[in-house]
């Protein structure tokens, strides 16, 4: 029997009563104007609860947060029939907060500018526009050959520890100084994990344009749940109010789901494809397609999504796996055997693809880069074939000698992000044949050194770059000279 609803400080409110409590899931009677996604508050502790479901009698909601005493069967509950919101503001910016929204780095409380639906809706095609302006990341493999787009899903998977976070870290340790606000948001993951980020960041003076969002293993199953909401939730205020870039890494949508199957086994839900319930495919979907780069009338703003998704045994073709590709704009694939290899970031560029970045990456590069996704796997197939051969022509042995020079180039260290400027001199520098009397072991430090030169001896051709992105005669020109000066110095 449905409880009265009652009217108080004219806000409608709706009272119900706990009548089973599986976990964190409970069945609540008399809340019949309740939607899903909608707060409530049980008990006079005012622990807190979010409508995930409904049976014929009863509405099924999660408890996110216990205040004092555990939900217990005739606990009162209260409900303002308002969607949940969480705060937002100015203040995250350099703050590490819960899947609430709540501060948890022993610091004052966060002021809210506004309050935020954490299943808000996703802007409407025409409020959006192309993309236009590029995602410097720094790995030297993506902005090469799969770039980014400001307003991109671009998502990152492969096999447990075998470097997705490194990419995702370095991204945001590169946006300094780009006027990109950052957040990562860590779901499910230890808080040793956790903890080596944080210490990163702090390090690394990231935290004066990132906010962590964290709910970790130990953290409450609600908490986890909603925590990739919530910083979209927290993007979106930048992105809608003050007009912002805003990049989120979700690490990763894989716990998530884990979570998620966990809650829909106490709701009863049916599994379905590897026991995930099919509305998962709708959780995610709804959850990227809210990045995007906001039209004019808009203010401008975009919001970058790089979703985090873990493998096993590299099977792509998994059921989180091939629903996240479904709904992200390319993917970056991080090969277990290229990782053995030594080959870092492991990127496997046959399987990764950027299917916008390409159309706003610096025309410089564009140019430069284009043969070399083409090179680097001919250069791979051809090393695999004369593995079984006892000897090779002078030619095959030259274009595996460039292939090798190929591949050290792509090699990056983590936490080392290169300036997009700095991959344009490198790529020059090998099309020019400037590498070509090189061994494999001298190019590492061989680029590095040609950046440091030019920025010592032309400063201006670095600016020029910066500005006009694009190599002109005038710029090719200067580029020849210095690199005949270099060059013949370091070798």
């Amino acid at each position: 029997m449905s409880l009265p609803i009652k009217i108080n400080a004219l806000r409608l409110k709706e009272y119900g009563e706990v009548v089973e409590i599986k976990q964190d899931i409970a069945h609540i009677s008399g809340l019949a104007n309740c939607i899903n996604g909608q707060a409530i508050t049980v008990g006079e502790n005012g622990t807190r609860g979010v409508v995930v479901g409904y049976e014929s009698e009863y509405v099924l909601a999660l408890i996110i947060q216990h205040h004092g005493e555990k939900t217990r069967p005739g606990d009162q509950v209260q409900s303002t029939i308002d969607s949940f919101t969480v705060p937002v503001g100015g203040g995250f910016i350099g703050r590490t907060v819960n899947g609430l929204a709540q501060p948890v780095d022993g610091r004052n409380p966060i002021p809210a500018d506004a309050l935020y639906p954490i299943f808000g809706s996703a802007p409407g095609v025409l409020e959006r526009e192309p993309l236009s302006e590029a995602l410097e990341t720094g790995v030297k493999i993506v902005d090469m050959m799969n770039p980014v787009g400001k307003g991109q899903r671009q998502l990152i998977l492969g096999d447990r520890s075998t470097g997705k976070t490194a990419i995702a870290l370095d991204t945001i340790l590169n946006q300094r100084g780009k006027d990109v606000l950052c957040i990562y948001c860590c779901i499910g993951k230890a808080e040793t994990s956790l903890a080596k980020v944080a210490d990163l960041f702090a390090e690394r003076g990231v935290m004066d344009y990132t906010t962590i969002v964290a709910a970790t293993a130990s953290d409450p199953v609600g908490q986890q749940y909603l925590a990739p909401y919530v910083a979209a939730s927290i993007g979106e205020y930048f992105m809608n109010e003050k007009r912002r870039n805003v990049l989120v890494v979700f690490d990763d949508l894989t716990k998530h789901a884990w979570v998620y199957r966990q809650m829909s086994l106490l709701l009863g839900r049916s599994p379905g494809r590897d026991a995930y319930p099919g509305d998962i495919f709708y959780l995610h979907s709804q959850l990227v397609e809210r990045a995007c780069r906001l039209g004019a009338a808009r203010g401008g703003g975009s919001m970058t999504f790089l979703p985090v998704v873990e493998t096993v045994q590299g099977d792509v073709t998994g059921y989180i796996p091939t629903n996240i590709i479904s709904m992200t704009d390319g993917q970056l694939y991080v090969s277990t055997p290229l990782f053995s290899e030594g080959f870092k970031p492991a990127i496997d560029i046959g399987l990764s693809v950027s299917r916008i970045g390409n159309k706003v990456q610096w025309p410089a590069m564009r140019s430069l880069a284009g043969i070399l996704r083409l090179e680097y796997i001919q250069y791979k197939e051809l090393e695999k074939l004369t593995r079984i051969k006892a000897g090779v022509s002078q030619a095959v042995e030259r274009r595996l000698k460039k292939g090798r020079v190929v591949a050290e180039i792509l090699k990056q260290g983590n936490t080392d992000p290169v300036p997009i400027v700095d991959q344009v001199l490198i790529l020059y520098a090998l099309t020019a044949g400037a590498m070509d009397q090189l061994e494999p072991a001298q190019v590492s430090a061989w680029q590095k050194g040609l950046s440091a030169f030019i920025r010592r001896e032309r400063p201006d051709i670095i600016r020029d770059l910066e500005v006009q992105k694009k190599l002109t005669p005038e710029l090719k020109e200067a580029l020849n000279a210095q690199l005949a000066t270099y060059g013949g110095s370091a070798l």
